[in-house]
């Protein structure tokens, strides 16, 4: 398998940002995956894994065996994209903690910057804007900002739970504003896995894994459907979705804020110009 080193590092790096993403409630490594032009051969890529490569290995066939494992699975991308992820979930875990509980506002502001840009530039470019989309975005507006007001759930920490939790949780964190560690949150295990990340403790950790494993590879075939078919009114929702989960930041800003006003803008506006480079860099429009 030949890589190209310097497309290798760009994915690594969108890895990077997609796993910051990932850790933070109220944002979603979609969004970061969309903005970096990404997204769409992430779905395929994990949509088309059909684990067809087993059939040729239980024949004793290897030669087989590696062809099908190396056609249908593009690692590629995934290599370097694990990689990304994975870095960014374990070291900066700590961080987040760390800025969630100490500065909730003004760390929210921040991300709001990072929601309100990417909404903006994502809508910029569908192919058209009509009623059609104009209602569907909305569905997803509404939508989202009813589910970001619900309540976490009082649950346990058994495995069975982590499991499912997992298999949820990563479906949300490959939509495009749904937060896959907010709705860990709202399922009563976001802090308890961010203790698990910080602590290292694999039960917990594989577990989890294989939840995430199992749900995006089922997910992922309705999402590439949704794509290939129906590609602007997919992202019109998608986007709606987006747009209400500023309720999210919007929320814990004007309940947690003891600090200034001005700090908050000015962090909200160094997300946006952030977005703005990010989509400029990895020229998402073409």
């Amino acid at each position: 398998m030949d890589f190209d080193i310097k497309e290798a590092i760009t994915i690594f790096l969108k890895g990077l940002f997609m796993g910051s993403a990932d850790i933070v409630p109220g944002v979603s490594g979609g969004t970061i995956a969309l903005i970096t032009g990404i997204y769409e051969r992430l779905v395929h890529a994990i949509s088309s894994i059909n684990f067809t490569f087993i059939k040729p290995l239980l024949k004793g066939d290897f030669t087989g065996f590696k062809e099908k494992l190396f056609e249908e699975i593009d690692f590629e991308l995934f290599i370097p994209l694990i990689l990304g992820i994975g870095l960014a979930v374990l070291t900066l875990a700590h961080v987040i903690s760390y800025l969630l509980e100490e500065q909730t506002a003004y760390t929210f502001s921040f991300f709001l910057g990072l929601i309100l840009a990417s909404s903006y530039i994502l809508y910029t470019q569908l192919d058209e804007i009509n009623i059609k989309i104009l209602i569907v975005t909305a569905i997803g507006i509404v939508l989202s900002y009813i589910f970001v007001g619900l309540n976490p759930i009082a649950a346990n920490h058994s495995l069975p739970v982590i499991f499912i939790s997992g298999l949820i949780a990563i479906c949300a964190m490959i939509l495009p504003g749904i937060s896959g560690s907010f709705l860990l949150l709202l399922l009563g295990q976001y802090q308890y896995m961010l203790g698990t990340l910080n602590a290292l403790n694999f039960a917990d950790i594989i577990t989890f894994l294989l939840g995430a494993v199992i749900g995006i590879l089922g997910f992922s075939k309705i999402l590439n459907y949704l794509l290939e078919n129906h590609e602007s009114v997919t992202m019109a929702f998608l986007i709606g979705i987006m747009i209400g989960t500023l309720r999210l930041p919007v929320d814990k800003i004007s309940s947690s804020l003891t600090g200034s006003w001005i700090i908050c803008l000015l962090l909200a506006l160094i997300g946006i110009a952030i977005v703005v480079l990010l989509e400029k860099r990895f020229k998402y429009m073409e």
